[in-house]
């Protein structure tokens, strides 16, 4: 019998292609991480997942992206993206935002689909395109970087879509975070007037927590558990989507197969599970880091991606219209909390 050397599995030439990406874009979220534990004078506002997709960003515009690693960065957009994405689950649970109360919970509603719909109808006003309108939409109306990755995993756009959208929630976030406190103590605000108005319309969850603290101790925990709340709603949002685009695509005006996110049922199974009690509070801990070090993958990527020439192309609008979406949830969301408060 004639022997002939063995040639390699599908499986292992499958992660001999993807590992460059996926060492680049390791090597990438570990800097971020690193560079966050060093305070350093104004990044210390600054999440990984920010610090990640600028890295990456500044690496792809010096020094450029091996044509080897387009694989791996391509892999790191989908399965860490949705792995990420289901155990934020284990962030919050049914019974904390339930403590909020049902007209508190209709307030955060009310931010999240009213600001997401103002959003796409002011974007088609000013010319944005539709994708990037969306994605700012998305993370405007729920909750910054997590809502814009997971919305694109329906909306399909672009990198570049994608870097602008977290540039534009990162850049008004932080604005509304250093401002928030100010307003709060010019207006002489309640405790949980403040803390649902921080939690119902500032971008990113490290941006309410910095927002809400810069008050005191129960404003902080108040904006939290709001904040959580409106996270908690990214999994309808993004099955709407999804259903919506579903329902575009059997139309005939759309092809391809449609974009049903599942990866959300999980992302509600584990808030249903860390509802029962049952997950060890270390546990959770741990799923927490998890989830940062997943979601700061994913974006190590989208930087990676990212041609700054191609963004800037994008041109000034989306930019005015972050802005504003930003203005609205915020005005919005202040009448309402005002007006819970004295209920």
């Amino acid at each position: 019998m004639v022997t002939t050397a063995s040639s390699p599995s599908p499986a292992g030439n499958r992660w001999q292609r993807l590992l460059p990406g996926l060492a680049l874009g390791g090597a990438v979220t570990a800097a971020a991480f690193l560079l966050r534990s060093l305070e350093l004078p104004g990044l210390t506002r600054l999440s990984p997942l920010m610090l990640a997709i600028m890295i990456g960003m500044l690496v792809r515009n010096t020094l450029g992206r091996p044509e080897a690693a387009r694989a791996g960065l391509a892999f790191s957009l989908r399965g860490p993206l949705r792995l990420g994405i289901i155990l934020l689950g284990l962030q919050v649970t049914l019974a904390e935002i339930l403590g909020i109360g049902w007209s508190g919970l209709l307030i955060l509603a009310f931010a999240l689909l009213s600001t997401y719909l103002f959003t796409l109808w002011l974007g088609g006003r000013l010319g944005v395109a539709p994708g990037l309108a969306t994605l700012i939409a998305a993370g405007t109306g729920v909750c910054g970087a997590s809502a814009i990755v997971a919305a694109n995993t329906v909306v399909r756009d672009g990198d570049e879509s994608v870097a602008y959208a977290l540039a534009t929630v990162t850049l008004f976030g932080t604005i509304a975070m250093f401002s928030y406190p100010l307003i709060g103590a010019a207006l002489h605000m309640p405790t949980e007037v403040y803390g649902l108005w921080s939690g119902a319309s500032v971008h990113e969850v490290a941006q309410v927590v910095a927002a809400g603290f810069a008050r005191g101790q129960a404003e902080g925990e108040f904006a939290t558990v709001a904040k959580l709340a409106r996270v908690l709603m990214l999994a309808p949002l993004v099955i709407g989507m999804g259903l919506w685009a579903a329902r575009q695509t059997q139309g005939g005006s759309r092809t391809g197969s449609p974009p049903i996110p599942w990866f959300v049922f999980g992302f509600l199974a584990l808030v249903l599970l860390g509802d029962t009690g049952w997950i060890d509070p270390q546990l959770r801990l741990y799923a927490n880091l998890a989830t940062q070090i997943l979601l700061t993958f994913a974006l190590a990527a989208v930087g990676l991606e990212t041609d700054i020439r191609r963004l800037i192309a994008q041109g000034w609008q989306p930019l005015l219209l972050g802005a504003l979406a930003t203005v609205y949830i915020a005005l919005s969301t202040l009448l309402l909390a005002l007006l819970w408060g004295r209920g």
